[in-house]
C-alpha cells in the first residue's frame, strides 16, 4: 500500500511560481509511474503531467505545456511539480498519484494523495 503526501501549495500572484512536492512511502516507488492531476471546483479532474519510473518518459497535459515541469528522485521517493507563469485558471486542488501504467486518465492510477490547494490571484 503506497501512501502519498503532497505539500507546497499556497497562494501566489498570477505570473508567479510554486513547487509542489509529493512524498511516497509504503511501497516500491520505482515500480510506479507518478502523475499529477488537479481539480477545480465544479470541474472534472484534469491530467497535468506524468513521469515513468524506469526511463524517465514524461508527458504533459496541453494546458500546462511549457509552464510546468515534473521531476522525480527514486532514491528520495519524491516527485515534484514546478509550476511557472501561473494563471488564475491554474487554481485548483493538486493531487499526486501513482500507477503501474503511463496514463493521462485518472482511472489509470491506483494510489492518490490527499491533495494540496493552489490559489492563483489575478
Amino acid at each position: 500500500q503506497v501512501q502519498l503526501v503532497e505539500s507546497g501549495g499556497g497562494l501566489v500572484q498570477a505570473g508567479g511560481s510554486l513547487r509542489l512536492s509529493c512524498a511516497a512511502s509504503g511501497g516500491t516507488f520505482t515500480r510506479y509511474t507518478m502523475g499529477w492531476f488537479r481539480q477545480a471546483p465544479g470541474k472534472e479532474r484534469e491530467f497535468i503531467a506524468a513521469m515513468r519510473w524506469n526511463d524517465g518518459f514524461i508527458f504533459y497535459g496541453d494546458s500546462v505545456k511549457g509552464r510546468f515541469t515534473i521531476s522525480r528522485d527514486n532514491m528520495q521517493e519524491k516527485v515534484w511539480l514546478q509550476m511557472n507563469s501561473l494563471k488564475a485558471e491554474d487554481t485548483a486542488v493538486y493531487f499526486c498519484a501513482a500507477g503501474v501504467q503511463v496514463s493521462a486518465v485518472d482511472v489509470g492510477y491506483t494510489y492518490w494523495g490527499q491533495g494540496t490547494q493552489v490559489t492563483v490571484s489575478s
